[in-house]
Order: C-alpha cells, then structure tokens, then sequence
C-alpha cells in the first residue's frame, strides 16, 4: 500500500490507532514531500500573507543576479500548488514556472490520463468518472499522487509544483498534515472564457503536445474589461494529428465547472485563512499574462527578457 493511501486510511481510523502507527506514517511521508527551504528565497514559517511567502528580496542583489543569470533548472525547493477552475490554464503556467525554478510540476490529470492509458486496474472505473465530468475520488487522487511522489524521490526530486491537487478541503487537510505548503496560487478567469477554452482545446496524438484552437475576443462592456487570448495553433507537422479530449464537451465542461464550485471553493477559503492564497485574474492569453504572473511572484524570466531585447 502506497505511503499516502496509508495516510488517508490512518486519518479514518479510530484515535488509538493512529496514535502511533499514523504519526509514523507521517513522519515518513514528510521526508518524502518536505525539501529543505535554505537557500530558496522563500519564508517557510511565513503565516502572515501570501505576499510572505513569496521569493524574498535580499540586499545581496550580485548573488540574486547570478542566480537568474545560471538559467533554469536549478530546483528552488518551492512547495507550491496551483489552484483554478478546469482550463483556467494551471497546466500551462504551473509547466512554465516547473521549468523556470527547476521542479518537478506534478499535474493529477496527467497522473489519472496516464492510468487510463495504461489500461491498469483503475482504468475502466476512471473511464467513467471521467466521461461524466465527475470529481474522481480522494482516494483514488491520493493513491496515484503517492506513487509519483515516491518515484520522484527515489530520482532526487526537490520541491514541486502541484496541479489539480488538493480540490476538496479534505485532501488539502491531508496534504496539511504531512508537508509545509510555501504558496497557493488561485488562477482565476471569466466563465465564458473559460468554457471557450476547454471546447478548443487539442491535443497532437503523436506527439502529445497541448494547443487550443478557440480565438476568445470578449468586448468590455458594464464597466468590465474586454478580453483577448488569440489562439495557441499547433506547427505544420502537428496540424493533422490533432485530437479532441473525451471530457470537453460542452455538457461534461459545464458539469465540471459545477462540481467545482460546490466543492473547490471552499479549498480556497482553507488557504485563504491560513494567508497562503495569492489570486491572480488572467487578463489575457500567455504575452499578457505570463509577465504579471512573474511580477507577482516576484520572479523574472531570463528567456522573456531576452526575447524583449532582440
């Protein structure tokens, strides 16, 4: 039994039995999950605000220099989770800032996509969550997480980026009670922009590469800005092998959208009361709103600056 499916069955069971067996468990686990945060940037005891927790100015600007100037992939040891509606885009921004800070970005759609694929002893009971736009269930959810975070571990991982995970107040109280969670970052969009993106959205079935074909223009109106996110088309070479996910439908995307707000928004309110919770409202497509991602996270992007240059 995976360590964190052990977690979630310990924090059913009755008092006496977690006294010991639990608190082992989770002792463990945190030495799974949990990086050290030395050298980071990042305040882990920081309660007082998501702006806290952020990376920290210092006045040893050289070394802050040197560090964006060594590129990507150093792995800062952030131990952040991507909160958002279904194709709000927590995939995109959360793979961008993955590479970016150098960690593993940990997407639980992918990790239930990749079961599906897989054809194991979960598939056909996924396939049909799935199809129905429903939540999949927490101990499924956990289940499939701990296998990851065990593989990354035995690979040397540090930190990482969560996408899809915690979405009930349940799984955020689990993930509470086993690591130090550095940031949450709330992405938030209109819903008719967000319906928009999900029916456009197309994947390359060789080569598994995301795009979204739907060209969103929402002109402003009652004091609300207008909104543009142009297209992200495929290459010529991807163009013809384009397929649609079963799940954007028109019906599944609403009921999806549904689900979350009854059961997702209260994951919110739990980060929100502990001063994690950062909101950030998209105003665009990625050239609007990847730089102001950044700026509130207060990071920089050497390959942005470089393209502004050229």
């Amino acid at each position: 039994m995976s360590v964190l499916s052990r977690v979630w069955r310990a924090r059913g069971s009755t008092a006496a039995a977690t006294t010991t067996t639990s608190l082992q468990t989770l002792i463990f686990l945190s030495r799974a999950l949990s990086t050290s945060c030395e050298n980071t940037g990042i305040d882990p005891k920081a309660k007082t605000g998501a702006a806290a927790a952020l990376p920290l100015n210092n006045n040893n600007n050289n070394n802050n220099s040197k560090k964006k100037k060594e590129g990507k992939g150093e792995g800062k040891h952030v131990q952040w989770v991507f909160l958002g509606c279904p194709g709000v885009g927590k995939g995109t921004y959360a793979s961008r800032l993955s590479n970016l800070l150098g960690v593993p970005h940990i997407a639980t759609g992918d990790l239930v996509r990749d079961e599906l694929a897989s054809s194991g002893p979960l598939s056909s009971q996924l396939d049909e969550i799935v199809s129905q736009g429903k939540l999949v269930s927490d101990e499924i959810i956990i289940n499939l997480l701990s296998k990851r975070l065990e593989a990354g571990e035995a690979k040397g991982e540090a930190g990482f980026i969560l996408d899809g995970f915690p979405r009930t107040v349940r799984q955020a109280e689990i993930l509470e009670g086993v690591t130090d969670i550095d940031l949450v970052i709330n992405l938030k969009l209109r819903e008719e922009a967000l319906l928009a993106k999900c029916l456009g959205r197309r994947i390359c079935s060789e080569c598994g590469g995301n795009y979204n074909v739907a060209c969103i223009d929402i002109k402003g109106e009652n004091g609300n800005p207008g909104m543009y996110m142009g297209p992200l088309l495929p290459p010529p070479h991807c163009a013809s092998k384009l397929i649609t996910r079963s799940d954007d439908k028109e019906e599944v995307v609403r009921e999806r959208l549904r689900i979350y707000n009854e059961k997702s928004r209260p994951v919110e309110e739990f980060y929100r009361r502990r001063g994690k919770l950062l909101e950030f409202d998209l105003p665009g497509g990625i050239p609007e709103s990847w730089p102001k991602l950044l700026q509130a996270l207060n990071l920089e992007d050497p390959e942005d600056k470089q393209s502004v240059a050229a």
